[in-house]
């Protein structure tokens, strides 16, 4: 008998089964991986165990008793916490706050000092080993990654028996997500039992235990984490071989120049960036997380203010604003799917016709017939996943939400897209559909700029790759360059590997490495 087991949960949602008699068994001292599609009902089924949604059918054991956990409060005095994917911060408070958020201990006039919280605050990050933010700063002023690192700080703070890492690193850099796989192993050393799901195979396989597979909402396997190569687990969560996950790249890109810049910036973080852009090219932007990648993004979707000249087809503007950027031909899959690019309580069809609505509507109404036709073109052209376009974005799982986000976006005929760090949290299936999706417009001659922290994504559908340290173009990586060796090295300021030899940066860093 293990020390936590699921059985026979079921839950539906309408007339969609998302669980079907699933079964989830852990023990302490285990990091146990969880893995599948998106919708497969992963997610389901620690939310059900920790309490945020209830189960229809099925029982939670704890050490063999019954557990009655129905709603979140009942799931933190069983000792289970969740840290989830979809941050559940208020952002208009304090980190310190948030962390100790429901544990404050009053004192004699009922309150709790802000000096107490940041002290206790700091004592959970020296305990973790980490060094996020002051904890008197808001929650709104963070980056996502630090935003992520409180929400596991959150839950530390609870002591908790058991804890769920729900996508916990996609929000996260490298050397972040390393910390937190090292630091899970520290959790399940002290006897905790941890639950953690990823679509990261290479993750999964360096930190768990033992894995579990579900596909169409119930367990598939579970086995030994060396038991089974990553190309037998991705083909048991889709239940078929997948031959290929990335398309081929283009044999040839006609030197067409879309996009240029010319010793762009923006305040500090961003130094006199200059690079071109061809048309029908896929562009990475790569380094470590916080170089001035996203200040790049801002600045050429007219979120930032920025210095220097932008070109676009040879035409020099300057772009204000969003619908600025949008009106010039320039779309923008944004890093945060949730706040960013979605509106979460509206309908599948209201989210992808908004970028669109000038254009569907006659004498200043929406002409439905237009909007249907459009919608059910693009949830067919996206096989997004959804029993009516009525529905609201939020009941869609990770993956379909972001092809609700894409096709927004394509719905506006860009001739620019860029993708921040766009397949966060998206399963394996998905992203090979999101790549041909990406190849096929490139092939058009859309043209794509694109920052990940997935160094395989850069590696195997990029055309060249800009690695960006310090605000500035570190190295410029063409195809027989482009190697896991030379992204990290350039990222932290080694020379990269030419040919066998070191090659030295050049000393303009404005200048551009040709292969």
């Amino acid at each position: 008998m293990a020390d936590l087991e699921l059985i026979n949960i079921s839950k539906h949602f309408g007339g969609v089964a998302a669980l079907d008699h699933a079964n989830l068994a852990c023990n302490a001292g285990e990091i146990h991986g969880l893995v599948g599609q998106n919708g497969a009902g992963k997610s389901t089924i620690v939310k059900i165990l920790s309490g945020v949604i209830t189960r229809d059918s099925g029982e939670i054991l704890i050490d063999g008793n019954p557990s009655l956990v129905n709603k979140p409060s009942d799931a933190i005095r069983a000792g289970i916490s969740m840290v989830f994917q979809e941050l559940s911060l208020i952002p208009d408070l304090k980190v310190s706050q948030n962390i100790f958020l429901g544990l404050e201990k009053p004192d004699r006039l009922g309150g709790t000092s802000t000096k107490v919280l940041s002290e206790r605050t700091y004592e959970i990050f020296d305990q973790m080993g980490i060094d996020v933010a002051d904890p008197d700063r808001i929650i709104n002023e963070l980056t996502l990654s630090q935003r992520q690192m409180v929400e596991i700080a959150k839950v530390v703070a609870r002591n908790p028996r058991v804890i769920i890492f729900d996508e916990a690193t996609s929000a996260l850099g490298r050397t972040q997500a390393q910390w937190l796989m090292g630091y899970c192993r520290i959790l399940a050393s002290q006897g905790k039992i941890i639950i953690f799901i990823s679509h990261k195979l290479s993750e999964i396989r360096n930190v768990t235990d033992r894995i579990t597979v579900f596909r169409n909402g119930t367990n598939v396997g579970t086995f030994g984490c060396k038991e089974k190569s990553a190309d037998e687990v991705v083909n048991l969560m889709l239940g078929r071989v997948m031959e290929r996950i990335y398309p081929p790249r283009a044999v040839e890109i006609k030197p067409e120049c879309n996009l240029e810049l010319q010793n762009v910036k923006t305040g500090s973080r961003l130094s006199e960036i200059s690079f071109s852009l061809n048309k029908g090219e896929i562009l990475g932007i790569g380094g470590l997380t916080g170089q001035g990648q996203d200040e790049l993004f801002r600045a050429l979707f007219g979120v930032q203010p920025s210095e220097g000249k932008i070109f676009l087809c040879g035409e020099h503007v300057n772009i204000s604003s969003p619908s600025d950027a949008l009106n010039k031909g320039i779309s923008l899959v944004p890093e945060d799917r949730a706040t960013q690019g979605l509106l979460l309580p509206k309908s599948v069809s209201d989210n992808i016709s908004l970028g669109v609505l000038p254009k569907i509507l006659r004498f200043g109404f929406i002409n439905r017939q237009a909007e249907r036709s459009l919608v059910s073109s693009a949830i067919a052209q996206f096989s997004i996943s959804v029993s009516d376009p009525s529905d609201s974005v939020d009941r869609l799982s990770g993956g379909n939400q972001q092809k609700v986000v894409l096709a927004k976006l394509l719905a506006t005929n860009p001739k620019i897209l860029m993708m921040f760090d766009s397949t966060r949290g998206v399963d394996v299936g998905t992203k090979a559909e999101i790549y041909g999706l990406l190849r096929e417009l490139a092939a058009r001659g859309t043209s794509i700029l694109w920052y990940s922290t997935d160094n395989d994504e850069l590696i195997n559908m990029c055309d060249r790759v800009l690695v960006i340290r310090q605000g500035q173009i570190e190295a410029e990586l063409t195809p027989s360059l482009i190697t896991e060796e030379n992204l990290v090295r350039a990222s932290v300021g080694e020379p990269i590997i030419r040919n066998g030899t070191n090659s030295q940066k050049p000393e303009n860093q404005g200048d551009l490495q040709h292969d």
